[in-house]
């Protein structure tokens, strides 16, 4: 069972680097892994599965067994995982505040007010 803690800690570069893997394969063993991130992160066979028995206990991850093989999918799209990303950064910097961190994305040009107002009439169309 994992705790409220976990599920909510941010992703390491390395967890981060296996879901991207998955992500792009749309699905893989932990030898598929392991090859791909070989050069970034050498990593042991038995590592690889550990890590990825992990992403699959905070709920990134399931696998369906093939044969004598675990396969593994990603339970979360790569925007699910970017958004508790933002979520996580709002929640720690801006006391929780959307509206602080989009006013400080303006202020330090990452994104412009353009874009703001853009996404707003988006927003107010879904409505």
């Amino acid at each position: 069972m994992t705790s409220r803690n976990t599920a909510r800690r941010p992703l390491t570069e390395l967890q981060q680097a296996i879901l991207n893997c998955i992500w792009s394969k749309r699905a893989a063993t932990s030898e598929q892994v392991r090859e791909a991130l070989r050069l970034a992160h050498p990593l042991k066979d038995s590592s690889v599965r550990t890590l990825l028995r992990r992403l699959e206990a905070r709920g990134y991850l399931s696998h369906q067994v093939v044969g004598n093989t675990f396969v593994y999918r990603a339970r979360i799209p790569a925007s699910g995982v970017a958004a508790r990303a933002v979520r996580h950064i709002i929640d720690r910097f801006c006391s929780g505040s959307v509206e602080q961190f989009l006013v400080g994305m303006v202020d330090e040009h990452v994104i412009s007010r353009q874009e703001i107002n853009r996404l707003a009439r988006k927003v107010k169309k879904q409505k």
